[in-house]
């Protein structure tokens, strides 16, 4: 199987798509909102709460239907370690959005401790407001033996929470294995610049920066004393041995004092030296700044430093990385720049979308034709699955395929935000199309039934009323003779960038849209989401396919 995106719930996902110990790296962030209140978080919840189906990980978590039936299967059908903890922890936490949330974690890190290789790793990213579960459920399900590291990484500068106690300014990584033979690639970063200075201080006749190291070994070697040019050794003997020592001098890098009874010394070279290992705590990564060239604009997105330095150190190339909670896709992106096959998931078309746009504009990736996307709609009649399913994941997937931006996306569960500012309109893409520079628009609704003339008789008023450049209506439905004449009487855009007229109407059916025969009928400079920056590949990434089942 090749590269693959799939839309869906990473639980179903996994069980369905991903076998056995065929993955060699996961990173996960699962959503959580730390600003809650543990008043809330802990407060006791009915079986009848309205929210009684949480299928999504929005950070909105409720103790219901979907909670119990989970907590029923790790409890009856999971391994004796791993019911005995989450049933240990739901009498000590209670009927809550908390234990909610964990077990929903519980069951999935079972499942992702399943689909991983022996040698494999995990890292799981989160914040101090479920932590201390999380890693109790880890030590359950991994191993607390197979815990390597807690990794600190300081996400932030800011103090605006330090009036009445310390900021916080970290989130926790912590780092499992599945058994004691795993991959892992030491991590280096430069010196710091005081280091240099006091440290490689000497400068060679060709401009390289070098330390003076002493060859004396800090114990007796009997079988490594010798005389070298005349030059005795310390009486513990070189720390090197003659054929070694041959070969520094041939290289010119001995140092010889001007007496014989000095010792030789060795020239430590600063371009040779690889760095200073990284440790567990991580400063030295920001967070992505509103102004930074990689910014995409989705709220939890995090820097790609953060995650190539994951995907260096615990694979290989052509291993495989999975991201269950895939988001903007940094993850995938890390892992196509380094030459890893990477599998995503995500329980939203808006993000399977963006991820889609970021390896098309970084790496001219298409789906389809160099990876593969399960899950999406593929036909007119699973197109109306998914909008009998969510209106909502109906919406975010129709734009996507004119690559439209969603004007009020809501979170991340399928839910829309709150009506208000959209005022009927779905989405828009933003362009500009004159020397003055002044940004205009086009404006997109999504229906998924019930259209008609009036239908195009409303967006013609909405685009007269926001002063918009053109509207788009995309519908599941075909449209009627009378709902092309209404788009036709609204005229044309003239284009003064392109010196050409655009029907400033347009109607364009799903059916269409995913068969290839339609398309928006645009000026092309129009630009919807930031544009990932180009990227070249570390490495070859043109590895053969590879098959989970």
């Amino acid at each position: 199987m090749r590269n693959t995106l799939y839309y869906g719930d990473n639980l179903a996902i996994l069980r369905d798509y991903i076998a056995d110990e065929s993955v060699d790296l996961i990173y996960l962030d699962p959503p959580f909102n730390s600003a809650r209140s543990y008043n809330v978080l802990f407060k006791h919840e009915s079986g009848d709460a309205a929210e009684a189906q949480v299928k999504a990980f929005d950070d909105t978590w409720h103790w219901g239907q979907e909670a119990e039936h989970t907590y029923h299967e790790l409890v009856t059908k999971g391994l004796p370690p791993v019911a005995d903890m989450i049933g240990a922890m739901r009498q000590f936490i209670g009927d809550n959005q908390m234990m909610a949330y964990l077990v929903m974690m519980a069951a999935r890190l079972a499942e992702l401790r399943r689909v991983l290789k022996p040698t494999g790793s995990l890292y799981l990213h989160c914040d101090p407001t479920a932590s201390h579960y999380l890693k109790v459920i880890l030590d359950t399900i991994f191993g607390a033996q197979n815990l390597r590291n807690e990794i600190v990484w300081k996400r932030t500068n800011a103090h605006n929470d330090a009036a009445r106690k310390f900021p916080d300014l970290n989130d926790s990584i912590f780092y499992y294995t599945k058994t004691s033979e795993y991959t892992f690639t030491v991590q280096y970063v430069p010196y710091s610049d005081n280091h240099i200075q006091t440290s490689y201080r000497h400068i060679d006749s060709d401009g390289r920066r070098y330390a003076s190291r002493d060859l004396r070994s800090p114990n007796p070697r009997p079988n490594l004393t010798y005389n070298y040019k005349g030059y005795k050794p310390h009486p513990n003997g070189w720390s090197i041995s003659r054929e070694l020592m041959e070969q520094y001098d041939s290289e010119g890098r001995l140092i010889f004092p001007s007496s014989k009874e000095g010792r030789i010394r060795l020239k430590v070279y600063l371009d040779d030296m690889p760095g200073v290992p990284v440790g567990n705590i991580w400063d030295d990564i920001p967070p992505i700044q509103s102004q930074a060239a990689e910014r995409l604009g989705y709220p939890t997105q995090k820097p790609v430093a953060l995650l190539e330095r994951i995907v260096s150190a615990s694979s290989n190339p052509g291993d495989v990385v999975l991201d269950p909670f895939c988001g903007c896709g940094t993850t995938i992106a890390a892992a196509q720049k380094l030459g890893r096959h990477w599998i995503g998931i995500d329980i939203t078309n808006l993000a399977i979308s963006l991820q889609k746009y970021r390896l098309q504009d970084a790496y001219g990736l298409e789906a389809g034709r160099d990876y593969l996307v399960i899950g999406e709609p593929k036909d007119l009649a699973s197109a109306a699955q998914l909008a009998q399913d969510s209106r909502h994941q109906f919406e975010w997937w129709a734009l996507s395929l004119i690559r439209a931006q969603p004007i009020n996306p809501g979170d991340s569960s399928g839910k829309k935000g709150k009506k208000g500012a959209d005022r009927g309109i779905d989405g828009q893409i933003v362009f500009i199309d004159d020397s003055g520079g002044k940004p205009k628009r086009i404006l997109v609704q999504v229906k998924s039934g019930h259209v008609s003339a009036s239908i195009v008789r409303d967006l013609r008023g909405v685009i007269e009323r926001e002063g918009a450049a053109m509207g788009v209506l995309i519908t599941l439905d075909p449209p009627s003779q009378p709902m092309k004449t209404e788009a036709a009487s609204a005229g044309y855009y003239n284009s003064p960038g392109w010196g050409r007229d655009y029907p400033r109407l347009q109607i364009l059916t799903v059916e269409g849209l995913l068969a290839g025969v339609e398309r928006l009928d645009r000026p092309p400079a129009a630009v919807t989401f930031k544009q990932a920056q180009k990227e070249k590949p570390e490495q070859d990434t043109q590895q053969p396919g590879f098959d989970f089942e």
